[in-house]
């Protein structure tokens, strides 16, 4: 994270976990950087060297997850200061109001890909501005056949109400169960080591299991296409985006994948990307379906004015048939008439 850190402010930060110094002065395109606190978070930490060291300082496992990064692109159509002011509107309301300390910054290297990042902590802070657990062990008690999670500070209150922890024994010489220690000793089986039974990942932070939902990520993306059209229209814009897939919006069209910095670098020295090629075939799919769903839109009209003549047509032949048949009718009842006088006459 320190060296996430660096790079989006485009500084020299020392990072005390490795002691690797991570430079990224000489790089370009920064335009406007800034840490943000909660008002219980230790005013130090505004500097964010110290910020992100103590982020890694309070990590205890290799495989901790230090931080959530977001990368967000921002509207062109907005100069340069309404984009500072959409960064720092949304990440104060969408972040800091929860407790997240938030390390933000804006890079713009040629005027035509503007976008933020915004680096966030993951473990929350109490009100004396300590970092909270992400995830607290969670131990399987049983209690006349029944199992349940308690935590170490609900366990002794459990303890009284005579749940009891699982540890594993040996049922024989090779075959291992977990018994609560009142039925081992009853049954004089030895127990394998002092590690009680509990859930694999602990119970996590409910604040934590907000933060990581599907939910929660779902309503930071909607939040940024409300801000940010909030900013398009305040600056007379006509432009809006949306956060909702093509799906979401019942659209047929592919979506273009995301292209980089990279990619862009080798199509202007005139070598093809892969992620670029992609894009133009995407777009020439595109531009057919549009063309397709047109000429459909024309048939559809062209059978909406069709349809309706033929019906006043067939209406017309109908009631011409109708008449016919009267009039067949009426001639049967004459030719009958006549077949009757002509057999007087005959003789």
């Amino acid at each position: 994270t320190v060296a996430a850190s660096a790079y989006l402010s485009c500084s020299r930060l020392y990072n005390d976990y490795d002691g690797i110094q991570h430079d990224y002065t000489r790089k370009q395109g920064l335009v406007w950087q800034r840490v943000f606190l909660p008002e219980y978070a230790p005013q130090e930490w505004q500097d964010r060297e110290k910020l992100w060291n103590a982020v890694e300082e309070n990590e205890k496992t290799k495989d901790s997850r230090l931080a959530r990064e977001f990368i967000a692109a921002l509207p062109r159509e907005l100069d340069r200061q309404a984009q500072i002011s959409l960064i720092q509107e949304y990440v104060q309301e969408q972040f800091v109001a929860e407790g997240m300390c938030a390390d933000a910054a804006i890079h713009d290297t040629d005027g035509q890909n503007p976008h933020a990042h915004i680096l966030l902590t993951v473990r929350p802070l109490d009100e004396q501005g300590r970092w909270q657990y992400k995830t607290e062990k969670e131990y399987l008690c049983v209690r006349n056949g029944e199992e349940r999670g308690f935590t170490a500070a609900e366990f002794k209150t459990a303890q009284a109400e005579g749940w009891e922890k699982q540890y594993p024994y040996y049922v024989d010489k090779k075959k291992k169960e977990y018994l609560p220690p009142s039925e081992a000793e009853a049954r004089g089986l030895v127990r394998v080591d002092k590690h009680p039974k509990s859930t694999r990942y602990g119970r996590q932070n409910p604040i934590s299991e907000r933060w990581n939902s599907e939910e929660q990520l779902a309503a930071w993306r909607a939040a940024w296409a409300d801000v940010s059209n909030c900013c398009l229209e305040r600056a007379g814009r006509e432009e809006r985006i949306d956060h909702r897939s093509n799906a979401a919006r019942g659209l047929d069209e592919i979506p273009t994948i995301h292209e980089g910095a990279a990619a862009q670098a080798l199509e202007r020295k005139g070598i093809i990307s892969d992620r670029c090629e992609i894009n133009r075939q995407i777009k020439v799919d595109n531009a057919l379906l549009r063309e397709l769903k047109a000429e459909i839109k024309k048939l559809t009209a062209l059978v909406a004015r069709t349809v309706p003549a033929i019906a006043e047509g067939l209406e017309k032949l109908r009631s011409r048939v109708l008449i016919f048949c009267y009039q067949l009718s009426h001639i049967r009842g004459g030719k009958s008439h006549i077949q009757k006088s002509l057999a007087v006459w005959r003789p």
